[in-house]
């Protein structure tokens, strides 16, 4: 038997095959910027383990009491050359209605963790290609709030010397602040700015808002942030500026996740792309078809279709041609 080989047709190229190494496999960076499946163990450790050291942290900050007064007069001042410091008055009017300025006072305590938790839950279940990006969004934030506890002490109006605020917590004996009664002394009383009852309460809002399908739960994501905006200004836990505080590190934690993923959270796939075969080079993006292997008979490579001739009658097809 003699050798065989393809005689291809006139003016047409030879196929190419390209090799098997011609795409490598991505680097370590570029996996870890790729939204991938979270695994549940992993993030209930991390999120449990985030949360202890936001507190451990937050509350290590030195409680720097009289510079801490300073602040809160200067900001108090400042919003009074702004037009905007009315938290007094609605300090004083809410107190009036006992059960509202009750029940504000276990909404700040537990909703800002639990609402919080919740949304972290709904991501991992409902859109978990978007889950870790929203995820880097609230830890971001976190973190710089950390830095600003520790730059910038300030004290809460309810504990401004001529602030005329009312504790609302230590009028009415409300359990749950860890800001008041027996348990202040668990909980830096100093770390005002910025308010981190505002950052995740409009992360929580905004992922609500952008990812839920149904009209009324979209709206409920916007009232939530409006809601807890009132209760810390009410319950005199918060200046309005504290807010802005809390609005400024979102946006550097929405800056972080866009410059990580290149899209912001809600922009990214709702399902995280996978590669049926991982460990095999050679793959092209998602949906390709991959390059043809070298050494691959070009009777087995994919054909042009075939066009008929001018009189009608199909072209010749190659032969093989067999050497002695």
């Amino acid at each position: 038997m003699g050798d065989t080989t393809v005689t291809t047709l006139e003016g047409r190229e030879p196929a190419v095959p390209h090799p098997v190494t011609a795409r490598t496999r991505p680097g370590p960076l570029r996996r870890l910027r790729t939204p991938r499946r979270p695994r549940l163990w992993f993030e209930i450790l991390l999120i449990a383990v985030s949360y202890w050291t936001y507190s451990l942290v937050r509350n290590a900050v030195p409680e720097q009491k009289a510079e801490a007064l300073r602040n809160a007069d200067w900001l108090w001042e400042l919003e009074h050359h702004l037009g905007i410091a009315v938290e007094e008055s609605i300090n004083h009017t809410v107190n009036s209605v006992t059960w509202l300025i009750v029940g504000m006072n276990y909404y700040y305590a537990t909703l800002h963790f639990i609402v919080t938790l919740a949304v972290l839950v709904w991501l991992y279940r409902s859109h978990p290609g978007r889950y870790a990006a929203t995820r880097l969004v609230l830890f971001a934030t976190t973190g710089v709030a950390l830095v600003g506890y520790y730059l910038y002490p300030l004290a809460p109006p309810r504990l401004m010397t001529n602030g005329g605020f009312i504790d609302t917590v230590l009028v009415h004996d409300t359990w749950g602040s860890m800001a008041s009664g027996d348990l202040k002394n668990m909980s830096n009383q100093y770390a005002a700015m910025p308010s981190m009852h505002i950052g995740w309460s409009v992360w929580s809002g905004l992922t609500i808002f952008a990812l839920a399908r149904v009209p009324w739960v979209r709206v409920l994501g916007l009232l939530y942030p409006t809601a807890t905006l009132v209760v810390i200004v009410a319950t005199a836990n918060h200046f309005w500026l504290d807010a802005v505080g809390g609005l400024l590190c979102l946006a550097f934690g929405y800056t972080v996740a866009r410059l990580w993923y290149g899209a912001l959270p809600h922009a990214l796939p709702r399902q995280p792309r996978t590669n049926p075969h991982p460990h095999t080079a050679g793959r092209g993006r998602a949906g390709e078809d991959p390059p043809a292997a070298a050494g691959v008979s070009a009777e087995h490579a994919p054909h042009e279709p075939i066009r008929p001739t001018e009189d009608g009658h199909p072209p010749a097809q190659a032969r093989p041609t067999t050497h002695a």
